[in-house]
């Protein structure tokens, strides 16, 4: 045997002295243990406020996404003849909620539900998607991506309804009225 070869592999040495058996299973220890979470892992957080299963013959496609507001009218962001899927769906969650309808035969759709926040802002903005973020006395404004020096009070209010330091997004639904997605940093 070569003087420079060990009887004994490194880890088994460092692990006998350490006092740890390495022939002895182990339960998974720490944040994540067998006791936690069992066999399946961590749930997922839960996707859909509501889910309802409706008939609509008449839709065509194999998938639809929409919006209902809270007056009941549906803005259609994909898919074609969508009203008896809004029909089911309003009867399973009172709107404004947001939508997305897959067939699953013929005429059986399943509609996943989901509640969103609206909000009417009076000034004209010609674009499409806001980001308001206020952080230890910093705001900035993207209009599209872009940094604004504008002020959107509206979205301010909703934000510091939240916390001290916040995220609004907003994307725009149709004329003046946003959908708004509110988040404290």
């Amino acid at each position: 045997m070569s003087p420079w070869r060990r009887r004994e592999p490194l880890h088994r040495r460092l692990a006998r002295e350490a006092g740890v058996d390495l022939d002895r299973p182990r339960e998974p220890q720490g944040p994540l243990s067998w006791a936690e979470t069992g066999v399946h892992g961590v749930p997922r957080a839960r996707e859909w406020d509501a889910v309802v299963v409706a008939e609509a013959p008449e839709a065509r496609g194999d998938e639809a996404r929409f919006l209902v507001l809270g007056d009941g009218r549906v803005v259609v962001e994909s898919g074609l003849d969508v009203e008896a899927l809004a029909a089911a769906a309003k009867s399973a969650l009172e709107p404004p909620f947001r939508a997305e309808a897959r067939r699953r035969t013929e005429t059986q759709w399943v509609v996943g539900l989901r509640r969103t926040q609206l909000v009417e802002l009076p000034q004209p903005i010609a674009r499409e998607e806001l980001t308001l973020t206020s952080h230890d006395g910093f705001r900035e404004l993207l209009v599209d991506g872009e940094p604004s020096l504008a002020s959107v009070p509206e979205l301010e209010a909703l934000g510091e309804a939240k916390a001290e330091s916040y995220s609004v997004s907003a994307r725009r639904v149709a004329g003046s009225l946003w959908e708004v997605r509110v988040a404290a940093l």
